[in-house]
């Protein structure tokens, strides 16, 4: 059984006119009978009373509350304290109370309990296949759980409690297996420990047949005739929608008929309070379905008076969803036409909506009107979807929905929302006018970097500039320097524009590469040895200052493990650093020591076409320019000439998908010039904004890896004429 804390009772020892208790088991409860009964009870041990008049007395119970009146009580058995410190009492039984005649109970209980919401509260227990109409509010009712139907048993499992005033219910099944558990308010939706509630729904009984006069409805009263006036709602609109109203005691409640074919299939409530209740077991469909009927272009509303708003402003093809809108969009797969229970009412009404070419999605504008609205685009078909939106209220917010739009703004506003609607968005799929404003930056170069950034030399200015996005393929033959051109570009930029990188230089010592950085950076070298000439070593202090140069513009990509890192493994941790660390640039180099396993039925050329999508997609998407240092494969008959981007071992699709492509070459022949002379070949530039194909030439500094610009030689430009 659920248990609930014990309640404290209080009792009154004035005159037996007066003396009313509330009681909290069945076991008190007596026929009215002036007879003093026989039967004794004994109050639980927690209990402490006393029996004299001036006193109030308090005692626990845990079952039913009840409403009795009784006649003095004349034993009450006091607590007696042992040596140990604890209490015990005598087993002295205590009479139980006599009610005094003439009293009516029922109507004593029935001044606690609101009829109002006990209804809805049955009604919405009925919903989910609880029967609640045979069971009292304040007592626990055993009933056979329509989860799991007693098992084979048909055990009444279910255990059900309905507090005093008939507001809330809670339940639990005390099958083993089953425990179904829930609860629920008159004016909340259902919270239970199901997912999904399609096993509770199949149990639902048979859908009613009701009509206006079984509902007890009639015609609006001039009080509500004139709440709608305020909100911009005519009477022959009312009228048409046949909106009603329905008596509840002493309150009044606006009913908005559900009608199929002009019958009545449901009905939805709403008090002055704003607290909505619907007809159980109804079938569930949209309001002012009729309205619908063949027509191509529909409009979905949020609520029914907004429903009613639209048809104001001249839109009948419109209709309101039953329910309310979920607090966010479900992460889940869309599911079956069975078990979408939430949005049956879409299942039911899909020959309606099936023959609309065009649907205008115009739910209220908060963060559950828009969840709405996507769930019912999954459901119906975003390419048939369209989407308005709302006007503004003020600098801060927005209309909230039609029946706002038309209060404040009048049906001609209203009209120019629906006709101003636009199309639904599809993943994947844009209009040039949704980068309307990318455009416009690039068009007045708001971000700096639309031209790209300068390289650092005047030379290459004219022919490749570094965009943010794209990839750079880097090829030469080994030993032509392209890891010290690239490290070279990387300190350029830093020092220029203050870029920062990650390095994935599977090849470099980190503390080899970090000697090659600091030598470009500090412009001394690292050591006093022989390549260091007569030029002096970088002190303690210019070490110290390049170290933390190092570490606050570089992150290091390298796999610790034996094994050969993946493409997927280096771009999971350069997305990591550009969250993290805010690189700009990431440098892959070299191809050939990543881990290249591919399916067997994949060819190499597909595996390296598939691999450079990744690179291009994780470029684009985190504004990141990629250097990709790629190995030309074996040359053969080589006379000494720099290498072409066709000849980068594995794939033409290096040159295919690169955005540029730049192969670095040393003179070797000192025929040829001089021997520290750098050419550097741009053979592909996509971007003309860019830069254009061309070939500059630079100046290595072996002693401290510097590139400066460099005169064509004199050989050069012979061969050229």
């Amino acid at each position: 059984m659920l248990l609930l804390p014990q309640r404290k009772l209080f009792l009154s020892p004035n005159s037996s006119s007066s003396r009313i208790i509330f009681m909290g088991s069945k076991n008190f409860l007596l026929s009215k009978s002036s007879t003093t009964p026989h039967e004794h009870i004994r109050l639980p041990h927690c209990c402490s009373c006393s029996c004299s008049s001036s006193r109030n007395q308090f005692f626990h119970s845990n079952n039913r509350k009840n409403l009795i009146r009784f006649a003095p009580l004349k034993h009450f058995s006091p607590l007696y304290q042992r040596a140990s410190g604890y209490s015990y009492r005598p087993h002295a039984a205590l009479p139980i109370p006599r009610p005094i005649p003439g009293v009516n109970f029922e109507s004593l209980e029935r001044q606690l309990v609101d009829q109002n919401q006990l209804m809805i509260l049955r009604q919405k227990l009925q919903e989910i296949g609880i029967d609640g109409d045979a069971c009292m509010p304040g007592q626990y009712s055993g009933l056979i759980c329509p989860s799991c139907k007693g098992g084979n048993s048909g055990e009444k499992s279910l255990s059900l409690y309905i507090t005093e005033d008939g507001g809330a219910a809670m339940w639990t099944c005390f099958r083993a297996k089953c425990g179904w558990k829930g609860s629920t308010r008159a004016f909340a939706d259902v919270k239970s420990t199901f997912a999904r509630m399609s096993k509770i729904t199949k149990i639902k009984q048979s859908t009613r047949v009701i009509t206006e006069e079984s509902l007890g409805l009639e015609p609006l009263c001039n009080e509500l005739l004139a709440y709608f006036a305020e909100r911009m709602i005519s009477g022959e609109t009312l009228r048409r929608n046949a909106v009603m109203q329905k008596r509840t005691g002493d309150q009044i409640a606006i009913a908005f008929t559900y009608r199929r074919n002009d019958e009545l299939v449901g009905c939805k409530y709403r008090d002055i309070t704003k607290k909505f209740w619907q007809e159980a077991n109804t079938e569930k469909i949209f309001y002012g379905l009729d309205d619908i009927n063949d027509a191509s272009d529909i409009i979905i509303v949020e609520g029914e008076i907004d429903k009613l708003a639209m048809e104001e402003a001249g839109f009948k093809n419109c209709v309101s969803v039953p329910d309310g809108a979920p607090p966010k969009v479900s992460d889940k797969a869309l599911p079956s036409e069975e078990e979408d229970t939430k949005y049956q009412y879409l299942w039911n009404c899909k020959d309606y909506t099936s023959k609309a070419s065009r649907i205008i999605l115009a739910t209220d504008g908060d963060p559950p009107g828009q969840a709405l609205a996507e769930e019912l685009a999954r459901r119906l078909g975003r390419e048939r979807c369209w989407r308005v939106k709302w006007p503004r209220k003020n600098d801060t917010e927005s209309f909230k929905d039609a029946n706002e739009v038309l209060m404040y703004m009048g049906p001609d506003a209203l009209r120019e929302v629906i006709e101003n609607a636009e199309l639904y968005p599809i993943r994947g799929l844009f209009n040039f006018k949704d980068y309307f404003g990318e455009i416009d930056d690039y068009y007045h170069q708001s971000l700096g970097f639309e031209l790209g950034v300068s390289t650092g030399w005047s030379c290459l200015n004219e022919l490749y500039n570094v965009v943010p996005g794209e990839l750079t393929i880097v090829t030469g033959v080994p030993n032509s320097g392209k890891s010290e051109w690239i490290d070279a570009l990387l300190c350029n930029l830093n020092r220029n524009v203050g870029w920062k990188f990650a390095l994935c230089s599977m090849e470099n010592k980190v503390r080899e590469h970090a000697r090659k950085l600091l030598e470009k950076h500090i412009k001394k070298p690292f050591f006093d040895v022989r390549y260091g000439e007569s030029v002096e070593r970088m002190s303690i202090e210019e070490l110290e200052q390049g170290k933390k140069w190092l570490s606050d513009s570089f992150s290091l990509i390298r796999c610790e493990d034996d094994c050969l890192p993946s493409i997927n493994w280096v771009l999971d941790l350069a997305r990591i650093a550009v969250l993290r660390h805010g690189v700009n640039g990431l440098v892959i180099d070299p191809y050939n020591e990543l881990d290249h396993q591919r399916p067997p039925n994949q060819t190499e050329t597909e595996y390296v076409s598939q691999m450079l999508t990744k690179i291009k997609r994780f470029a684009q998407h985190h504004g990141c320019h990629v250097w990709f240092v790629a190995h030309p494969r074996q040359l053969h008959n080589w006379i000494g000439g720099p290498p072409n981007l066709y000849d980068i071992s594995g794939s033409a699709h290096f040159i295919n998908k690169c955005d540029n492509g730049i192969v670095i070459h040393r003179n070797r022949d000192p025929d040829a010039g001089p021997i520290d002379l750098v050419q550097v070949c741009i053979r592909k530039v996509r971007n003309k904004v860019i830069g254009t194909i061309g070939e500059a030439y630079l100046s290595y500094n072996r002693v401290t890896g510097e590139y400066m610009d460099a005169s064509v030689p004199d050989q050069i430009k012979k061969r050229r004429i």
